[in-house]
């Protein structure tokens, strides 16, 4: 059945697109005899030009990315942090996608998913099953292990420290990739993006190590450059390209100028720098957020839009000034939607993904994007990158709109709220977006109080996947039991139904709608106001739902870890310091039900949520949360006043 929807799904794409698909297909296929024959007989001498393995090794690493050496006023926290984190690389421990610390021996299996025990088989990687959905596995972590960016503070600390064992450890685990991982052979080539971040991982390492004395072997230097050369010829002859283009092939074109830049590789340069440009404006909206309506992602995205220019810029090549003001936008974005604790909120998927993490910062905490882009902000990363960057404050806080990405954020000093009220991701394909129009998070005087759901796992779990993408999952209202946007067959598809609707944007309050629920026998339109008092740390949020007949309205707002409820009272719970409060002309249940929230990939934790429920006649719901000692007459004046 599931052949059959995809064979379905590709029939309805234009002419073109099936003729390409097709061409690409046969390719694909010509590959399985061409791809090992071409890696057998490969001569990195003669591909490259170079008289020598030494010779090109040289003008390799003086061409290296970002080998600046150790930064200069780097923080003892921020070295005493490389350094630990060096120490568990030399250890071959590994805390990857929820898995807990990890021993993983030697030699290490590249092929394993060490969380449930299950391996990969060795092939013709572009015909492996790696998604596997009838087993309990999940082929990121072998992909995340691969990525070796756990092994880049080993390069860190021998660059702070000189000592021989940091360059000795990475040296082997190389060499053990290399051996375990033949060319396009298994799991770990199944998809270009994962050939694409190797290539900036090693380039990196290949900077910070390549001058030490435990990388001077000569065949581990050819092992090593073939074995990166080969990945580049991978990615170019494997990109993914599709109708809307996202973050892989957003990887593949960024492996390609890293690539291309080190091996003085004029086409992949020239290519992969091109589609960078390309894409850029299409993958971005004008107002800086990128359209895979997803926080993580708009993370991993600027990245890799963002290190192959640094990249041109160390090497002396132009890059368009407009290219530069979309990544000054997108960092501007990343500012904007941080909570005061310099996290971002839950927004969209989330696996993790770094291009190229050198910060040891948590993984939510995107306070370090600006600096890269010459903004304000730490420069926990940019002195890795960019050298003696001194460490400057974040902006104070202030409402911003995003009409374009459909992400709007009302903050005060103390007070910051981020509503989507925007497209359902990948210029309406879903890709890594959830049903979460009108849904919001908020923090009042500087607590977090409520969150969205996170993300959890991908393919180790077809049914938590779809749960913590659904509409119950996020804090926006439910009509009937149904989707905003119906959830087909495949993992990253979301129909197009809900298209949202800003009605108001002000610096203080927001109001919207969506078209998700106009397919029901019965059209219903949810249109929410969102406000927020600074003075008072107050929120309000009012719902109404414009409809015909009887419906089932279920609106939860989903509590951020540590905050602990008390017993529902006559229109209020209490939240600690705070209260929740709640009024309609007419009656709705609200309580308190367990849920989960999903900090991180593979990593899921309980919290409570409240459910405010009401079956029958529609009833508009006026919530609002605030401080316990502010007035309630005040507050609901307030409320009646925004609500209008």
């Amino acid at each position: 059945m599931a052949n059959l929807e995809r064979a379905r799904r590709a029939l309805r794409k234009p002419p073109h697109v099936i003729a390409r698909r097709l061409a690409h297909e046969a390719l694909v296929e010509a590959e399985r005899v061409r791809a090992p024959r071409r890696a057998a007989s490969f001569d990195l001498l003669r591909a490259t030009g170079a008289g020598s393995v030494d010779e090109l090794w040289k003008r390799a690493i003086a061409r290296a990315p970002f080998a600046l050496g150790a930064p200069a006023g780097l923080p003892d926290d921020a070295r005493n942090g490389a350094l630990a984190r060096a120490e568990h690389a030399v250890a071959r421990r590994v805390d990857l996608l929820g898995s807990g610390p990890v021993e993983l021996g030697r030699p290490i299996d590249w092929l394993r998913d060490f969380k449930t025990g299950i391996a990969w088989p060795t092939g013709y990687a572009p015909r492996l099953d790696y998604a596997d959905l009838d087993r309990p596995s999940d082929v990121k972590v072998p992909w995340e292990l691969s990525r070796v960016q756990w092994l880049l503070p080993a390069g860190q600390a021998f660059l702070l420290t000189g000592e021989e064992r940091y360059a000795a450890a990475a040296r082997d685990v190389l060499d053990e990739w290399i051996a375990a991982n033949p060319y396009a052979w298994t799991v770990n080539w199944a998809v270009a993006m994962e050939a694409a971040l190797r290539i900036l991982s090693w380039s990196w390492l290949l900077g910070a190590l390549g001058g030490s004395e435990s990388w001077r072997d000569a065949g581990f230097r050819e092992r090593f450059l073939r074995t990166l050369w080969l990945h580049a010829d991978y990615v170019a002859r494997h990109l993914e390209r599709s109708e809307v283009n996202g973050n892989h092939f957003t990887a593949d074109a960024a492996g390609l100028v890293f690539a291309g830049l080190l091996f003085e590789h004029d086409r992949w340069a020239d290519d992969g720098w091109a589609l960078l440009v390309d894409e850029l404006p299409r993958q971005v909206h004008e107002d800086g957020v990128d359209a895979e309506a997803s926080a993580a992602y708009h993370r991993l995205v600027f990245e890799l839009f963002l290190l192959p220019a640094l990249y041109r810029e160390q090497l002396g090549l132009p890059v368009p000034a407009p290219y530069r003001e979309r990544l000054a936008a997108m960092a501007r974005f990343t500012t904007s939607i941080l909570h005061p604790d310099g996290r971002a909120p839950l927004w969209g998927d989330a696996d993790d993904a770094r291009a190229l993490p050198l910060g040891g910062q948590d993984v939510n905490d995107h306070t370090y994007v600006p600096a890269l882009v010459g903004l304000d902000g730490p420069a926990s990363e940019a002195r890795w990158l960019l050298g003696d960057v001194a460490d400057t404050p974040l902006p104070p806080r202030a409402s911003a709109s995003f009409p374009d990405g459909g992400v709007y954020v009302l903050a005060g000093d103390r007070d910051h709220v981020v509503i989507d009220c925007g497209p359902v991701g990948l210029h309406g394909r879903g890709g890594h977006g959830h049903n979460d129009c009108l849904s919001f998070e908020a923090t009042l005087d500087g607590v977090k109080l409520v969150t969205d759901s996170g993300s959890y796992v991908y393919t180790a779990s077809p049914e938590q996947r779809n749960r913590f993408r659904a509409t119950a999952a996020h804090n926006t209202p439910m009509v009937d039991g149904a989707e905003q946007n119906r959830i087909p067959e495949s993992l990253w598809l979301l129909e197009n139904d809900a298209q949202p609707q800003p009605l108001l944007v002000e610096e203080f309050r927001v109001r919207g709608a969506h078209t998700g629920y106009q397919r029901l026998a019965d059209p219903v339109r949810p249109v929410r106001t969102i406000a927020l008092e600074p003075a008072l740390h107050a929120l309000l949020v009012h719902d109404v739902i414009e409809a015909h007949g009887p419906h089932d309205i279920e609106i939860p707002f989903h509590l951020a870890e540590g905050i602990e409820t008390g017993e529902p009272g006559t229109g209020v719970i209490s939240l600690g310091r705070f209260v929740f409060r709640w009024r309609s002309p007419d009656p709705w249940w609200c309580g308190v039900e367990p849920a989960w929230m999903s900090p991180s990939y593979g990593v899921k934790r309980p919290i409570d949520r409240i459910v405010c429920r009401r079956s029958g006649s529609v009833s508009p719901l006026t919530v609002v949360i605030a401080p316990t000692e502010v007035p309630e007459d005040e507050l609901w004046a307030w409320a009646a006043e925004q609500a209008s």
